[in-house]
């Protein structure tokens, strides 16, 4: 059998919820704050994926104006009842402090690619919501971890389970099924039914470096009791920091049509001597084996394995492929991009003229109207360049490219005027900066001409950023600042207590106007360029 190297969804992928249909498999990822929410990714072979679709895409079912960094859209569940598709997912408002306003939703289709429906309300009373189809009764139950404020400072109440119907929603008593073990935080909970035994999945230990997927099951009744697995965590590198997979849990279980058992999670691989994840969490496949005792086991583990035999073989050219988005030829945005929180997407962008136009909204910090379209950042080591025709009228405008993880974490280049209205290049970053959000400027301004298109890049090696430049039609690009460091732009520094930054770097365009002039910039094309790193998928 073909042999992968982990993880299978590189860079932003977390949370992962993995579903079979016939010889089709889907993977679920939550998307937070980055809009359209959800991504789905589809396989034939569990080694070579594609992002399908982004199922929430319009403002009937989501709009995320005023999410704080890392709210948003968190772990969605996929599955499927033999007629439709079912995706359950939190739309969480706050998550700092001791309240969390998490409201958990359902919407539904016919396949995969939709249409989509509006959104089902269910309840609010935590986060982390699956679905479990029981195939004996069919019987539809909800689950979701139950958040209590008064338990301080662990507020992690257990896993509460309810039926449910679309015609009368949640119904009947609701019940506290499982409290977890001594490792707590207990949370994304998914149920299956084998061999006359309801197992219960979840995650534990935080997101962070004491993270774990347990197991736990109850005989022939779903509402328990639950015992727990053997081991506890089937799948966890708490206890081995040196592991090239760190961060792993939450997780999710699927069948072959072989009968071959296999678990997804999410993980993490830092670099540098702070243990920073660049590529924020994402996720990876284990093989796994039920035992004689009805136990399923992660073959090798619990610790998760950097190699793993799949049905499929990894195309690895794909995976180095230059990336040319030329958006005078296209009239749709490609599906690699995102924006942040807003539906309303008219609004900040545009492709139009031969070009990808953004409008000049709030400050790149904004939680409700910025102009920034970005890709994930997939390889710890890339290039990417631009070209942008801005004419700014002063210092309150500015357009350019910038390497992005948050309102509290980036480094921006962008063309922007004096208060006289020249022409300048200015270089930014807020470097881990919470609470305060402070901007600081770490090159001195750059005077260029004040007619023509500028070429904007950076180029990141590891943890070693530099940025460059040239005016069009200039063959060599020069560079702008000092080298910056990269990891900054990562979980760890994403500007919130440990465990509470949830997503990854991007790299994109972004446009702003504190004058409220809607001032447009005009990107030609964008290049994403992998280049090889030790750090990456086949190297090293």
């Amino acid at each position: 059998m073909p042999q992968i190297r982990n993880p299978i969804l590189p860079g932003f992928n977390p949370d992962p919820s993995i579903l079979r249909v016939g010889s089709d498999y889907y993977i679920a990822t939550s998307t937070f704050e980055w809009y359209p929410g959800v991504q789905i990714h589809h396989s034939k072979d569990l080694a070579n994926w594609d992002l399908l679709i982004r199922p929430l895409s319009r403002a009937s079912q989501l709009d995320g104006r005023g999410w704080p960094d890392s709210c948003g859209v968190w772990a969605p569940c996929l599955t499927h009842d033999g007629e439709k598709f079912y995706l359950v997912y939190t739309d969480v408002k706050r998550k700092d402090g001791s309240f969390k306003d998490t409201h958990n939703y359902i919407v539904t289709a016919p396949k995969i690619d939709g249409p989509w429906s509006d959104p089902i309300y269910v309840n609010s009373s935590g986060f982390d919501p699956s679905l479990f189809h029981d195939p004996e009764n069919g019987k539809k139950y909800f689950v979701n971890m139950l958040w209590d404020h008064r338990r301080r400072p662990r507020m992690f109440a257990g896993i509460r389970l309810q039926e449910w119907s679309e015609k009368g929603g949640l119904t009947g008593p609701r019940k506290t099924i499982f409290h977890g073990t001594d490792l707590d935080l207990v949370e994304g909970p998914h149920l299956y039914k084998r061999n006359g035994y309801y197992f219960l999945l979840t995650a534990e230990g935080g997101t962070s470096y004491h993270h774990a997927c347990t197991l736990a099951r109850s005989k022939g009744d779903v509402w328990g009791p639950y015992e727990e697995h053997p081991q506890k965590h089937i799948v966890t590198s708490k206890d081995h920091p040196n592991a090239p997979l760190q961060r792993a849990g939450h997780g999710d279980i699927v069948e072959t049509p072989e009968g071959k058992t296999y678990v997804v999670h999410l993980t993490g691989r830092p670099t540098s001597q702070f243990r920073r994840c660049v590529l924020g969490r994402e996720t990876a496949i284990q093989e796994a084996y039920w035992g004689d005792d009805d136990w399923l086991y992660v073959k090798n583990g619990p610790v998760p394995s950097l190699y793993v035999d799949v049905p499929g073989k990894f195309d690895e050219s794909k995976y180095w492929t230059e990336q040319r988005y030329d958006f005078a030829k296209t009239e749709e945005l490609h599906k690699d991009f995102q924006w942040l929180r807003t539906p309303d997407t008219p609004r900040i962008f545009g492709l139009k003229n031969g070009a990808l136009e953004l409008y000049g909204r709030e400050s790149i910090g904004s939680w409700f109207e910025q102009s920034l379209v970005a890709r994930r950042q997939t390889h710890f080591s890339y290039d990417a360049e631009t070209i942008i025709d801005f004419q700014p009228e002063d210092e309150r405008q500015f357009a350019g490219l910038t390497a992005y993880y948050c309102r509290y974490n980036f480094f921006y280049l962008a063309i922007s005027a004096s208060a006289e209205g020249k022409r300048e290049l200015i270089l930014m970053s807020s470097e881990n900066s919470y609470p305060e959000g402070k901007l600081d400027k770490v090159a001195p301004f750059v005077e260029i001409p004040q007619e023509g298109r500028v070429k904007l890049a950076l180029s990141i090696r590891g943890k070693r950023l530099q940025f460059y430049w040239a005016m069009e039609g200039e063959e060599k690009l020069k560079e702008f600042g000092p080298v910056l460091d990269a990891s900054i732009v990562s979980d760890e520094c994403g500007g919130h207590q440990a465990d509470g930054s949830f997503t990854g770097a991007f790299v994109g365009m972004a446009a702003s106007d504190l004058n409220g002039d809607v001032k447009t910039a005009r990107f030609e094309y964008f290049v994403y360029r992998p280049e090889h790193d030790a750090h990456d998928r086949y190297e090293g």
